[in-house]
């Protein structure tokens, strides 16, 4: 658990034993230029969980265990897969995916980029999350991403991770509510229907 929120937040370990003296352990994380009160505002709140089914994409395994503990303590069902090659197969599989949950970073011959953008092709209803330890500016600039994509900058808390996710699903569920509102017959009101039909038997008369 430790060595994923170390590797996670961008840091290492140093571990150094002598037999009858003991161990000495040292983190190195990276210094933070994130503002107190962005901290403050983490714990704040509910936190939502839900029942959907999210996909995490990690070559990580420290990052991509501490990733679905979380997820699945908020009550969601998690698949996995290490590179993207591996969540395109699961998508492919036929299997209910609400979330593809994918670093940017990964080795392979497919890209994340990829990856979301044939995720999209077979299932245009998915939504999809990008993480990253590099600012999104940096990503987009580099092409790795294209701009207004979804990303959640690593390390990221339980509380981040998810309000972000919650509210990709909300508001998936609010745009498909509004398509099939959209799409509903319009019904004539009956009412109507029999007043038309006694002027006509006046009219005959």
């Amino acid at each position: 658990m430790v060595y994923g929120f170390v590797k996670q937040s961008g840091g290492h370990i140093n571990i150094y034993s002598e037999e009858g003296s003991g161990t000495t352990v040292r983190i190195y994380l990276p210094r933070s230029m994130q503002a107190e009160d962005m901290l403050a505002e983490e714990t704040a709140g509910d936190i939502a969980g839900g029942n959907e089914t999210v996909l995490v994409v990690e070559d990580d395994d420290a990052v991509r265990d501490i990733t679905i503990s979380m997820l699945v303590d908020l009550g969601y069902t998690v698949l996995k897969a290490r590179d993207a090659d591996s969540g395109l197969a699961i998508i492919e599989s036929g299997v209910s995916i609400d979330l593809l949950f994918t670093d940017v970073v990964m080795p392979g011959r497919l890209k994340s980029s990829e990856l979301a953008r044939k995720a999209k092709e077979r299932r245009p209803d998915i939504e999809v999350l990008f993480t990253s330890g590099y600012t999104e500016n940096s990503i987009v600039h580099g092409g790795r991403l294209d701009p207004g994509v979804n990303l959640l900058s690593k390390p990221y808390g339980r509380e981040t991770l998810a309000r972000k996710i919650r509210m990709l699903l909300d508001k998936a569920k609010e745009r498909q509510s509004s398509s099939e509102g959209a799409k509903a017959p319009q019904q004539t009101p009956a009412r109507t229907s029999s007043i038309r039909v006694l002027t006509l038997l006046k009219m005959k008369r």
